[in-house]
């Protein structure tokens, strides 16, 4: 086992509702919103934008911007991440839309993949990875389907000897994807889709590791060692040797700590130089948001146990399918089960911590129903009907 990193002695300690609020400022949804770069902004600051298949109210790299932005055109959102040139999808905190300047950074893990050799299903002959470079290079981008079939047979797990080769070319790094069209990769030669300037960068594991922690830490604000190792899913012994050159600075966190304690953690020195200011988002968070995505940091910061039921057998399910945390006042307050009826938003199970955030949730709901094109919302299960007459009335107005 790798030791912690050494942790110095703290240039300031934060109380937990200061250690919030930077947070929330660091993930872009505490003051003016950044509208002139966009979701391409919104992407370059947080590094990585999740993907994920589930699509109720829209897909979650979708509705990552849109809690920042407010209700930025879908048509935009996409064309934002695919076909620009301007971004590409790997494996960081899972299946990500990266910026495509962090191209180079990730050489550590497409140099560990490819040391590990056999990845993603059965192996498949040198040759039939060959074919598919080949193809690539002469055809130009393709999909699995383009390539030859991404399954043997029905069954999702039964990936063909061409969706093998290039899921593990796309591990590797041979290949890229730069684009998705109706949600299927396109593979492309990465020597052809990545600029010459990026794919020609050589950085060593240390190098790469470091600037990934750095840019974790301006994602996050402040941050203890555990949450800069789940950003980029970094390994302990990766992380810890590239903390000190990281440009992080140590500080503690009242509250973090067991029994509210404080806690050792790494803030970006830009956080702390002015305080979090402006106004605070009301918005419903994708389950896959990076301001939540770490359950761990999650209930610490906001003292809300979230996790994903989609997974869950229905009647074990406590808040739903695809639950979505209500961001108010920079508090998480409640949460929301979506799901679509044509023209209809529905809540299909709703709950609120207190009956003061009524006029938030009704504001969440009507904004999240105009921006995917519904005209009216409909709310199914309620945690206390008696918030019921408030709640329509208002979604009525």
């Amino acid at each position: 086992m790798t030791a912690a990193a050494p942790h110095s002695a703290p240039v300031t300690i934060l109380s937990a509702d200061e250690a919030r609020r930077i947070a929330l400022r660091a993930q872009g949804l505490l003051g003016a919103p950044d509208r002139r770069s966009g979701v391409r902004g919104v992407l370059r600051h947080l590094g990585a934008v999740q993907l994920d298949t589930i699509s109720v109210l829209a897909r979650s790299h979708e509705l990552v911007p849109y809690a920042r932005l407010g209700a930025v055109g879908r048509p935009a959102v996409e064309a934002a991440y695919w076909g620009g040139g301007t971004s590409f999808e790997y494996w960081s905190h899972a299946a990500c839309v990266l910026p495509v300047e962090e191209w180079p950074l990730f050489a550590f893990r497409r140099r560990r993949y490819r040391d590990r050799g056999h990845l993603w299903g059965h192996q498949v002959t040198p040759e039939t990875y060959r074919l598919v470079l080949d193809r690539l290079r002469a055809e130009g981008p393709l999909t699995s389907t383009e390539l030859g079939g991404a399954k043997k047979t029905a069954e999702w797990w039964d990936w063909s000897d061409t969706k093998v080769a290039v899921e593990r070319a796309l591990a590797f790094g041979d290949v890229v994807c730069t684009e998705r069209r109706s949600w299927k990769r396109v593979y492309a030669l990465a020597e052809q889709a990545i600029p010459d300037a990026l794919f020609g960068q050589e950085r060593s594991d240390e190098e790469c590791v470091r600037t990934l922690l750095a840019q974790a830490g301006a994602a996050l604000g402040v941050a203890t060692r555990a949450d800069l190792q789940d950003y980029h899913r970094l390994r302990a012994e990766e992380l810890d040797p590239a903390l000190a050159d990281s440009g992080l600075v140590p500080v503690e966190v009242a509250g973090w700590g067991p029994d509210g304690t404080a806690a050792p953690a790494w803030a970006d020195p830009a956080a702390l130089a002015t305080a979090p200011r402006g106004r605070h988002r009301t918005t419903l968070l994708s389950p896959f948001d990076s301001l939540v995505w770490d359950r761990p940091r999650t209930e610490r910061i906001f003292g809300m146990t979230h996790r994903l039921e989609a997974y869950t057998p229905k009647h074990k399910r406590v808040h739903g399918y695809f639950a979505m945390p209500l961001l108010a006042g920079g508090r998480l307050v409640g949460r929301v089960d979506p799901a679509r009826e044509g023209r209809t938003l529905v809540a299909r199970q709703l709950s609120l911590d207190s009956a003061k955030h009524v006029e938030a949730l009704a504001t969440a709901l009507r904004e999240a129903a105009a921006w995917v094109g519904c005209d009216t919302v409909r709310v199914e299960a309620l945690h206390d009907e008696r918030l019921r007459p408030a709640l329509e009335k208002l979604l009525a107005d």
